[in-house]
């Protein structure tokens, strides 16, 4: 039965495989087993998945090169002087 089963799933990945492809990316990297260690055990702390964690780290380095991204993302809704100035001139 457990060979039955490894076949049916072989048959399924390679039949899969193209479409897993062109809807995600695998990174192949690695991360001093240390620091990796530490990382896990911080994501398994709070419940968080590497994917969120990627996303997150992702996001706030976006958010120090993209400064519209970084109000959006903080709920920043005031505006400094000169913001003001500018938006005054595109009404």
């Amino acid at each position: 039965m457990e060979n039955g089963r490894k076949v049916k799933d072989k048959r399924y990945e390679d039949k899969h495989k193209e479409e897993r492809k062109v809807k995600c990316m695998v990174w192949g990297t690695s991360v001093p087993r240390e620091k990796a260690e530490r990382i896990n055990e911080f994501l398994k702390r709070y419940g968080y998945t590497k994917v969120q964690l990627i996303e997150a780290g992702y996001e706030e380095l976006l958010a120090r090169h993209d400064t519209d991204f970084a109000k959006l993302k903080d709920g920043y809704d005031d505006f400094f002087g000169f913001e003001e100035v500018d938006k005054k001139k595109t009404e």
